[in-house]
């Protein structure tokens, strides 16, 4: 990834609120785990995931519960609105010995989900992403968003009993037109996202000891300082087969797949769990990732773009 020239601007920002002024704070047990629910085996007990956006049928967990894998990752609503799942319905999923973990977007946000309004109103709103016509990128790094959609997610996070954060959108900082950002630069902005991503892990983990952070993609953030220390494991998509548009089963060839494989091995080595995910639908392909996944000591998951169904665990996961 090529990078123009570093912009002096002062970083600030960064660190967490006080979690002690919180209010609503959950107990926890001794290990961390919170109280009232069954926790979960080890993290890395974990041998199989599934990721799931959208599709809940009847708008209830009930699939998510009896399904095999070890580890899930769904939205905090049943609507991507209003329709947040209750604190009963998360810990029935967790009493089957699932960890759940709660997707959020933190470098872009989407114009159905109900802060959107009031983060257009802040002025927060930069360009559309292309791939996703609902889609727009946010200024992550001013406080307004951090009061206005990071803090309030995490907290109705940890209220409603997850066991940690899939934080997606940490591309952001390569995706925001820079022409809008006139003097900054792209490590600037990186550099911006692993603050925010190190103070959500700060803020989390002090409101509810054991909270686990992952963020999506972007491995190579692993570079900049505090970003490997902040979080638990990381979730990175198209390592073997991409999807372009609902196009699946296309082999990952170009040289950033190569790069991101290489940054999560690192990761890996470590002391970091990597949650991988890749679309194919053909049975040899599916067969090929989940066979790379257990070369490479990943724990993998193969679906389809739409993320609104559970597909089969991989074989021996």
């Amino acid at each position: 990834m090529a990078c123009v020239s570093d912009q002096k601007v002062e970083e600030g920002g960064s660190s967490p609120v006080n979690s002690n002024a919180r209010t609503g704070r959950t107990p926890t047990t001794e290990t961390g785990a919170l109280s009232g629910s069954t926790a979960p085996a080890g993290l890395w007990d974990v041998t199989s995931w599934l990721y799931q956006l959208d599709g809940y049928p009847g708008g209830r967990l009930d699939a998510v519960t009896e399904s095999p894998h070890r580890l899930a990752v769904i939205d905090l609503a049943r609507d991507a609105g209003n329709g947040y799942f209750t604190r009963a319905e998360i810990d029935r999923v967790r009493r089957s010995g699932k960890w759940l973990l709660a997707y959020l977007e933190i470098g872009a946000i989407e114009r159905y989900r109900p802060e959107y309004q009031a983060v257009a109103n802040r002025g927060l709103v930069l360009n559309r992403w292309l791939e996703w016509p609902d889609e727009y990128f946010v200024r992550y790094w001013d406080p307004a968003w951090w009061h206005l959609v990071v803090q309030p997610r995490i907290d109705r996070a940890i209220r409603a009993g997850f066991d940690g954060v899939y934080l997606d959108t940490p591309v952001a900082y390569e995706e925001i037109d820079i022409r809008l950002l006139p003097g900054w630069s792209r490590r600037a902005l990186a550099r911006r996202m692993v603050g925010l991503i190190t103070r959500i892990s700060e803020y989390a983990k002090a409101a509810q000891p054991g909270f686990q952070v992952f963020p999506q993609n972007s491995p190579e953030l692993s570079e900049y300082p505090g970003y490997s220390t902040a979080i638990d494991g990381i979730g990175i998509e198209e390592l073997f087969f991409r999807a372009s548009g609902t196009k699946t089963d296309l082999p990952c060839t170009a040289p950033w797949c190569a790069e991101n494989l290489a940054a999560v091995r690192e990761l890996r080595d470590a002391g970091k769990l990597v949650l991988a995910v890749d679309y194919a639908d053909q049975p040899e392909n599916v067969r090929t990732a989940c066979r790379r996944y257990r070369e490479e000591r990943f724990v993998g998951y193969v679906t389809v773009p739409a993320l609104d169904r559970i597909r089969p665990r991989c074989e021996g996961g």
